[in-house]
């Protein structure tokens, strides 16, 4: 029996479960958290930007397997590293919920752990194209029409992570014309695995768009609907009626 005056402490209300637990669900939950990092962080646009030139230069220029190997694994390890970043701040905002100099110091250090791969990515590719420049110059054709095709497609990637409101005409637009462009290029790559990367950052870039775009979408729709019939209706609790009382 609760004694007068006693407030009742109720358990805290249990976490909502995922919408389905098998293989195909856990897919979509790692496709959702990529596509929310593309969306909110800068450096993983940029990121996507890099990975999108470092595979316009692989299909351009003929290379051998170690280092197609070696380019597409830096490209992949920063993407990691972003990502674990982008949990890690997301992590400690959760936990501390005021500024705190700890906070400060352990998204520092996540960020210069990114910082870190990005310099020694750049360190790897100076370093397999210095050897290789022989080959890079003897390739002048494939590397103006990289240049001359490439760079309107890296731009329209950009533009379609990019925030601000567009209309799903220009999104589709930006994403058929850089398909258009990577067909033309893929016609004479020299890899076909750094085409389909290539193909595959493109693709997160368009589903970054439409991500933003539905996103921006269901806050107008929130907007409209009244703040009463937003809120849960609450219940009067009804109370047992007296012997004798209809």
């Amino acid at each position: 029996m609760t004694p007068l005056g006693a407030r009742r402490i109720d358990p805290p209300p249990p976490y909502p479960k995922r919408q389905g637990t098998g293989f195909f669900q856990s897919f979509v939950h790692a496709w959702s958290g990529l596509i929310h990092a593309v969306m909110h962080q800068r450096n993983m646009r940029i990121h996507i930007l890099a990975g999108i030139l470092v595979g316009l230069v692989g299909m351009g220029i003929p290379l051998g397997l170690a280092e197609k190997v070696t380019l597409i694994f830096c490209v992949l390890l920063i993407f990691f590293a972003e990502i674990l970043n982008s949990a890690l701040e997301q992590l400690v905002d959760l936990a501390v919920e005021q500024l705190h100099e700890k906070a400060r110091l352990a998204k520092d250090a996540a960020a210069a752990g990114v910082l870190v791969l990005a310099i020694g990515t750049v360190v790897i590719f100076a370093a397999l194209m210095v050897p290789n420049w022989q080959t890079v110059t003897s390739h002048t054709e494939q590397i103006e029409r990289q240049v001359l095709l490439g760079i309107p497609l890296t731009v329209c990637a950009g533009v379609l992570m990019a925030p601000g409101q567009r209309g799903w005409w220009m999104d589709a637009g930006l994403f058929a014309l850089g398909c258009a462009l990577l067909f033309a290029l893929a016609k004479r790559s020299e890899s076909l695995v750094f085409t389909a990367m290539t193909m595959g950052l493109l693709i997160v870039a368009g589903e970054a768009a439409r991500k933003r775009r539905s996103g921006r979408r269901k806050i107008a729709l929130r907007r409209d609907v009244p703040v009463e019939a937003a809120l849960p209706q609450r219940k009067e609790p009804s109370f047992p009626s007296r012997a004798g009382q209809p």
